[in-house]
């Protein structure tokens, strides 16, 4: 899980898996297997080169948010590096293909298939003869045998963050030869495919000791196309080496150096030669393909010369009509400034040498509603949220200026180029503003009433006990805290001249609230009416507005108000470098909601304390975060929308289900599609568990996270990768000449 600027993602399997009982599932109209196929909405951006054209030799030297505090990926605190790390050093039986589709790697893997369904599910593995781990050994049925052991669940002294799909196998036995492995499942498991990737060997997996403390800093034994070398906690370096013991396609670099590099200092680190390929933002994307435009200029030239700070500031002070000493003052104000632009310049030379490649991550940022308190509770209040956004101008906001398809993500499971990805919005609906008016109205929430006398004199009360300097203090508060409040005043603002008159619509529907959000369910479910009405309304870009400015005309004509309390949201957000883009969403969503009356108060928090302080322990009404997609959603994705249940201790236990919005029939129709074996019933369960979730309304899917990677112009095969999985052996330098390309300095 990530939220953008961030790095924080935990991409973590349910610790445990309920059974699938023998409830019923009402019919659901949901898009069949072969009913809608899509394709990636951007292809990855690697520079694709032969093997033959890359130089052998050379260090990659790749920008990581910090080094990690485990090489074990199957513990709580593993981390994108440790997927990194372990992509490079150990078997992984599937990879994925630009689809996102898991498919045989052939280093590993002659065949995988079952070869029994009754009475049991046996899966068997065929593996490659010449696989063995860099002592020497034999991969074989031993280190299935102890990795299934160690993430079976049965014992604690395992500190595992996962267990999905290993808790459901009985038996794992050596076939006919040392080379065939036979795993023997206790129940039906589809996504067998997910188990053993990556793949420890025994001496790490054997011992509950070796588990937990003696994967975290070293690998005794690895089987990639490298192996780790080093690892620099004190000066942020993992280095990877080439594997000699490497039985595939040898590796083209020496290595790969991993280095910690914090995301607002990549460009500088581009820049001063220190790394080759880094993952940056928005701003720092802009910064290198600027240099590349402006390539051949000389920037802050001057009289035939580079201008330096001293020549700039006697420019400046002569044409000011000043001599050097009368100017000494604007001199001093000025010098820390030009030396800025000079260094800045510098560094625009130096990322001439780099070029942006980009597609959109195998991840989607979403609107996460907390639905286990407050107004969010009540599923009509989410499903008018939900109705008051308009997700294609928000697509448009984050990805369209980058110059990638601004598409709506249309699923919580898949995104567009999966087999399971199908467009299940529309069991929510699409923006509507009268309807989401409609539903807030059948909740209870109306406009105006005693809620706007009382906020008034409590006013008047805080600024008679304040003083004459009370409002001035009280404005630098909320501007201390990083707190704003959309519409709070906003009674200079225009009411909605479409808004449909709320009760109207309730004696229309005839209905209580819960009926009438069950129907709108049922417009998509049922497969009748669920196209938007209305796709024009839409958020103004801005900045946030401080506490007490007045609504823009065209808002609502006064905050919703229920038992005497405002509709006012919580919408709490990181405050770290890279954030901006989640900043302009939210300020975005403010907006659209403001325009049915729901007023939102925004809080910015530390990166550090935001998912544990904020989104793990309910701490929001909304939030932004994003989630990982998945080859394997109805193991990936249950923990994450299971329904909540109630603890031995009293607590709820949501899993990783944030939002606290979960119910039955998503729960059986993940068990039902974990226990086919048949691919595409599988896929139908999926997506019908999807249609479900959305109109739950506990998550808003919005758009694919935007990859952006700065590569330097001689890496080939690397860069963004989109859904494939990178080909670390494939990686290098061009050699020079080749393609035009020039080599750099140092020869890479």
């Amino acid at each position: 899980m990530t939220h953008d600027g961030v790095g924080l993602r935990a991409v973590m399997r349910s610790v445990a898996f309920l059974t699938a009982g023998a409830l019923a599932v009402p019919a659901l109209a949901a898009c069949s297997a072969d009913e809608e196929v899509t394709k990636p909405l951007a292809a990855q951006d690697i520079a694709p080169a032969t093997r033959d054209r890359i130089a052998d030799g050379g260090t990659l030297r790749w920008a990581v948010d910090a080094v990690p505090q485990t090489l074990n990926t199957f513990q709580a605190d593993a981390d994108a590096g440790t997927s990194r790390i372990a992509g490079a050093v150990l078997p992984s039986l599937y990879r994925l293909d630009s689809n996102g589709t898991p498919q045989l790697n052939p280093d590993y893997l002659e065949s995988a298939k079952i070869v029994e369904t009754e009475p049991k599910q046996v899966v068997l593995y065929k593996l490659n003869q010449q696989a063995v781990w860099s002592d020497g050994r034999e991969i074989g049925a031993a280190d299935f045998a102890a990795q299934w052991r160690a993430l079976s669940g049965k014992d604690s002294a395992y500190w595992t963050a996962r267990n999905a799909g290993y808790d459901r196998i009985e038996k794992i036995e050596r076939g006919k030869s040392n080379l065939e492995v036979r795993v023997t499942f206790s129940r039906p498991y589809a996504d067998w495919k997910s188990l053993f990737s990556p793949l420890y060997p025994k001496d790490v997996m054997g011992t509950a000791d070796a588990f937990n403390d003696g994967a975290r800093r070293k690998l005794q034994a690895t089987a990639g196309p490298f192996t780790v070398q080093t690892i620099d906690h004190k000066n942020g370096e993992v280095l990877l080496a080439r594997n000699p013991r490497w039985w595939g396609r040898p590796a083209k670099l020496s290595e790969i150096a991993l280095i910690a590099v914090p995301r607002d200092k990549r460009a500088e680190a581009l820049a001063a030669d220190k790394v080759d390929l880094a993952e940056i933002d928005p701003e720092e994307a802009g910064r290198i393909t600027l240099a590349a435009r402006d390539k051949g200029t000389a920037p802050l030239q001057g009289q035939g010369s580079v201008l330096t700070p001293a020549t700039a500031l006697r420019s400046w002070a002569v044409a000011h009509g000043s001599d050097e000493k009368a100017a000494s003052d604007e001199i001093k104000a000025r010098k820390q400034q030009l030396t800025a632009i000079a260094t800045y310049a510098r560094q625009q030379t130096s990322l001439r040498d780099f070029v942006v490649r980009k597609s959109l991550e195998p991840a989607y940022t979403q609107l996460a509603l907390n639905g286990s308190e407050g107004p969010l509770a009540d599923e009509r209040v989410r499903r008018a949220v939900a109705r008051a956004i308009n997700r294609d101008e928000l697509a448009k906001a984050v990805l369209g200026p980058l110059g990638l398809p601004a598409v709506p993500v249309g699923s919580h499971l898949a995104l567009s180029g999966q087999p399971d990805y199908a467009d299940n919005s529309g069991a929510l609906g699409g923006q509507d503003t009268k309807e989401a008016q409609a539903l807030l109205a059948d909740a209870g929430w109306v406009p105006g009433g005693p809620v706007n006398e009382q906020q008034q004199q409590q006013k008047k009360e805080k600024d008679k006990a304040a003083g004459p300097e009370g409002k001035k203090a009280d404005s630098g508060a909320d501007s201390d805290d990083g707190t704003f409040i959309v519409g709070e005043d906003d009674k200079n603002g225009e009411a909605d001249r479409d808004k449909k008159d709320p009760k109207d619509h309730a004696e229309k529907h005839g209905k209580n609230g819960k009926e009438h959000a069950d129907d709108e369910a049922g417009k998509h479910l049922d497969g009748r009416r669920y196209a938007p009405k209305d796709n024009r309304q839409g958020g103004a870009p801005g900045a946030y507005a401080p506490k007490g400015t007045a609504a823009p005309a065209g808002a609502a004509a006064g905050a919703l108000a229920k038992d005497g309390k405002a509709l006012t949201l919580r919408f709490v957000l990181p405050s770290g470098p890279g954030s901006d883009s989640l900043r302009t969403v939210a300020d975005q969503i403010s907006r659209m909601l403001e325009r049915i009356g729901i007023r939102t108060e925004t809080s910015r928090v530390p990166d550090d304390s935001y998912f544990k302080d904020h989104i793990a322990s309910g701490q929001y009404d909304l939030a932004l975060y994003s989630w990982p997609a998945s080859a394997f959603p109805a193991t990936d994705a249950r923990p994450i929308y299971a329904k909540p249940v109630p603890a031995a201790d009293g607590s709820l236990a949501v899993e990783q289900n944030y939002t606290r919005v979960g119910t039955d029939q998503v729960d059986q129709l993940f068990d039902q599609a974990i226990a086919t074996l048949d691919e595409d019933e599988s896929r139908s369960l999926v997506r019908k568990a999807d249609a479900r979730i959305w109109a739950s309304a506990g998550s808003i899917p919005l758009y694919q996270r935007p990859q952006l990677m700065a590569t330097r112009l001689t890496l080939a095969n690397a860069g963004a990768f989109g859904f494939q999985t990178p080909l670390y052996e494939d990686m290098g330098f061009l050699k020079k000449g080749a393609q035009g390309g020039t080599a750099t300095k140092k020869d890479r």
